[in-house]
């Protein structure tokens, strides 16, 4: 199997201007967990997904194999993102880009902020940032995948 390979800023940035959400209610975060989960449990993935609006936590799940460690995990990229309004693999990347990293050079504590892949805005057309969907659990470039491949679904009729 061929080693995967990193994506480019570009294509990151690209990422999150092409997956936005024209509403973003209760119910779609929970239809977005349930895809989420359903894409987990195929792969057997053992991931803990978390959705967030408004600050408020309305889907949060652990599936076999995940730990206590990944609910840790899902709250340090959370804030990178709900602080920088982009992914968290996109934040690090950027850090990356300048050769540095997030840990070396944001000035935030490490055990609360972390610009690992996994983290994604929930961006609504016109309004901007309303929220964060997470995974954490496998390497971090396969969390930013996996929300990224839900997402892609989620959004197909709208992008």
């Amino acid at each position: 199997m061929a080693p995967e390979l990193t994506p480019s800023i570009e294509e990151l940035e690209a990422q999150e201007r092409r997956l936005v959400f024209r509403r973003f209610t209760h119910d779609d975060a929970w239809a977005l967990g349930l895809l989420l989960v359903r894409l987990a449990r195929e792969r057997q993935a053992p991931v803990a997904v978390d959705i967030r609006r408004g600050g408020q936590q309305v889907f949060h799940a652990a599936l076999p194999g995940s730990t206590p460690d990944n609910d840790a995990w899902i709250d340090r990229k959370r804030r990178v993102v709900e602080r920088y309004g982009s992914a968290s693999y996109l934040v690090g990347a950027r850090f990356r880009a300048k050769g540095t990293t997030f840990e070396e050079s944001s000035r935030l504590d490490p055990d609360t902020y972390a610009a690992h892949g996994g983290s994604f805005p929930v961006t609504v057309a016109d309004v901007g940032v309303v929220g964060t969907v997470t995974v954490s659990g496998l390497p971090q470039l396969q969390d930013h995948r996996m929300v990224v491949e839900a997402l892609e679904e989620f959004l197909k009729d709208e992008i």
